[in-house]
């Protein structure tokens, strides 16, 4: 038998056969049992697994549907998955491939849920949630620190930055903001094309669309709002949250804090933090965190609700457009709006980690846990999911000592 060429292994691992819709199950639910610590290591285990091991795309594809992931609503590394197990065995292993990155962590934060309902109120339980509170703030502020070094690269996005921050404060809608955001960068880098094209000169375009958007989202805020979280108003709200959500878990947050804490009254601050280190505390998807929501509001029927409604559009935005996704980064005109988007979702995020810290930074302790997570964080990039144990332990202490 004749020697490999020299250059056989620069082209990376030959693919497989086409899989059967079992190797992609257990691929995907081996992905989603071990993928501690987040979308980026969601990302890592996907190239691990399907790309270096499995060989079922090259490492640019694998880019590319990144890429095209990132300009939909929803998780960016679940939808990555999902485009993955399309692209290997079409339309039933985008369904079984998804189900089974999924599933894992909703199994595991439906009991971390039930234990939390069941213990939250007892001293261990307040103990708990005392270390763990400031935990999770420290690592939204991560979160947020490092996407920024990635996504405000220009001038122009440091400043819709700092206006979208400013107007988060001032009460705008997260959704007008982001929205704004997108419209503002694409005028400032494609002005002349658009004035060619638009009769309405963009500056002036631009703040009249912004205020009737505004007008109109207070208008339908109090119309919109449920007194209480029944099942039928749990399920429409996620499945809202699922379309138009961009990015991590992280950034969902904010609309969490914005519609269940500050708009409808569904949750109290410390209810959101701890849900919130629920799924952090699970591998796979942040999105998740829908889950306990879900549980903590209606049991078991609301959690399987929150959870349908926070992914199927996901996978129904996966499906009618993973043909197009990898051209849309091209064009300068959507580069742009994405851009606008991630910078401003970033300030959303730093508005929100400044809220929570204000009622989870309530003495020398928990700043001193907030900030030696966050450095443990930013300089050596700890797992989360230790620093959520962490917190359990100190709470734990706190309570008991």
């Amino acid at each position: 038998m004749s020697a490999p060429s020299a250059g056989a292994h620069d082209r990376g691992p030959v693919p497989e056969p086409r899989a059967t819709l079992g190797e992609v199950a257990s691929s995907y639910l081996r992905i989603g049992s071990t993928a501690f610590g987040g979308p980026a290591s969601h990302l890592a285990m996907m190239r691990a697994e399907l790309v270096m091991r499995r060989g079922w795309v090259s490492e640019q594809e694998l880019l590319d549907f990144i890429g095209g992931a990132s300009l939909l609503p929803g998780p960016t590394s679940t939808e990555v998955a999902l485009m993955l197990a399309r692209r290997r065995r079409g339309w039933a292993g985008l369904a079984v491939g998804g189900a089974c990155f999924i599933l894992p962590s909703v199994l595991l934060v439906l009991g971390l849920s039930w234990a939390y309902v069941r213990y939250g109120a007892t001293d261990a339980g307040t103990g708990v949630l005392f270390g763990i509170k400031p935990v999770v703030v420290a690592i939204i502020a991560s979160a947020a620190v490092g996407l920024a070094r990635t996504a405000v690269k220009r001038l122009i996005l440091a400043v819709v930055a700092g206006a979208s921050l400013v107007a988060y404060f001032l009460g705008v809608s997260p959704l007008l903001i982001l929205l704004a955001a997108a419209l503002i960068v694409t005028a400032v880098d494609n002005g002349r094309r658009l004035a060619r094209a638009v009769p309405v000169p963009a500056p002036v375009a631009v703040p009249m669309l912004a205020a009737k958007l505004h007008l109109a989202h207070r208008a339908s805020l109090s119309s919109s709002r449920f007194a209480r979280a029944s099942l039928g108003a749990l399920f429409l709200e996620f499945l809202k949250l699922g379309s138009i959500v961009f990015g991590s878990g992280y950034v969902l947050v904010t609309y969490l804090h914005s519609d269940l804490v500050l708009g409808n009254h569904w949750l109290t601050q410390s209810q959101l933090l701890a849900t919130v280190a629920i799924g952090q505390l699970t591998p796979g998807p942040v999105f998740t965190t829908a889950t306990s929501i879900g549980y903590v509001l209606g049991g078991l029927p609301g959690a399987l609700l929150a959870t349908v409604a926070i992914f199927v559009p996901s996978f129904l935005f996966v499906a009618a457009l993973m043909p197009v996704l990898g051209r849309a980064r091209r064009f300068k005109l959507s580069a742009s709006a994405l851009d606008g988007v991630n910078v401003a979702a970033i300030a959303l995020m730093a508005g929100v980690t400044v809220q929570l810290g204000r009622t989870s930074l309530v003495d020398w302790l928990t700043v001193l846990t907030a900030v030696l997570s966050l450095g443990l964080l930013l300089r050596w990039r700890v797992n989360a999911t230790w620093l959520v144990l962490g917190g359990v332990g100190i709470g734990l202490l706190h309570a008991f000592a």
